[in-house]
């Protein structure tokens, strides 16, 4: 009987350290990885090269189909005064993002290069400044202005582009009366 008794104390302790061994606590990423760390690499800013022409290979921003990393981006993109120049997308001194005209082309890997790297005449380089995952965010939400992401993802118009009435004219007035029928 006591051996029993002390084969289920010591049994209790090493079950014990088993099952809690077997635990994996959940993983959270406190930063994200980019999705491609090579990209930035595949980006051409023309079609002239040497040799023979090769094609690049096609590359989508994960970020396009995922419809909080594009509310993110619609943020990050007045967080970062993108709306500054490019107002809210539909142009001012940067160049508008709602048309199908893009100067430095409108894939993924070029928009991430455009916010890395800048371009002449105005466009700031933001690499170093902005963490990766936050650049393909705002390039998702850039693509996203023009129609070129899933619509099912695509966040709602800002409220910036809304029209919103002030708050006393909301109200309706009642017509004067003039004597003329209405």
């Amino acid at each position: 009987m006591e051996i029993a008794r002390k084969l289920k104390a010591l049994a209790y302790p090493i079950a014990a350290a088993f099952f809690l061994s077997a635990c994996e606590r959940e993983q959270r990423r406190f930063r994200e990885p980019p999705p491609a760390a090579t990209a930035i690499e595949s980006i051409r800013l023309s079609d002239l090269q040497p040799g023979t022409p090769t094609p690049l290979p096609p590359f989508a921003n994960p970020y396009e189909e995922n419809a909080y990393a594009l509310s993110e981006g619609q943020r990050l993109f007045s967080w970062y005064n993108c709306v500054g120049c490019h107002f809210q997308g539909g142009g001012g001194i940067g160049p508008p993002l709602m048309d199908d005209r893009w100067i430095y082309g409108s894939e993924p890997q070029n928009i991430f290069a455009t916010i890395v790297q800048g371009r002449p005449n105005g466009m700031p380089a933001f690499g170093g400044k902005i963490p990766a995952y936050q650049v393909w965010q705002l390039a998702a939400y850039v693509r996203s202005m023009s129609g070129l992401v899933p619509k099912a993802a695509a966040p709602g118009r800002n409220d910036a582009m809304s029209v919103k009435k002030p708050e006393g004219s909301a109200k309706e007035q009642a017509p004067k009366k003039t004597g003329r029928p209405p």
